[in-house]
């Protein structure tokens, strides 16, 4: 176990817009975004299982073609190789858990 405070963690920046704090467990991470409106991630895949958390903003997300804006609160879960897209309508802070860990996410 430990304890750790995400306020001491730095931000990087993973995709242009894209700003993350990054907490990694031993089979998963959890990613902290801060997302600049218009801000676009590319249609990807990748192993990982994903559940997207928007928490603040509307972020338009697209899974396997099925486009929808996501507010406060919505929940996106992706499985594992489903292709996916989205951009930043606003300013947002999106939460993802992902399964396994991303070790690309390490910084």
């Amino acid at each position: 176990m430990r304890f750790q405070n995400l306020n001491e963690f730095t931000e990087k920046e993973m995709f242009p817009g894209y700003k993350g704090k990054f907490v990694h467990g031993e089979t998963m991470t959890v990613a902290f975004w801060n997302i600049k409106s218009g801000s676009t991630v590319p249609l990807h895949h990748h192993v990982h299982e994903q559940v997207m958390h928007v928490v603040d903003g509307q972020f338009e997300f697209t899974v396997d073609g099925n486009t929808q804006v996501c507010g406060p609160g919505a929940i996106v879960v992706i499985p594992s190789n489903v292709p996916h897209t989205g951009t930043a309508i606003t300013d947002c802070k999106v939460i993802d858990v992902f399964h396994p860990v991303r070790e690309e996410y390490r910084v």
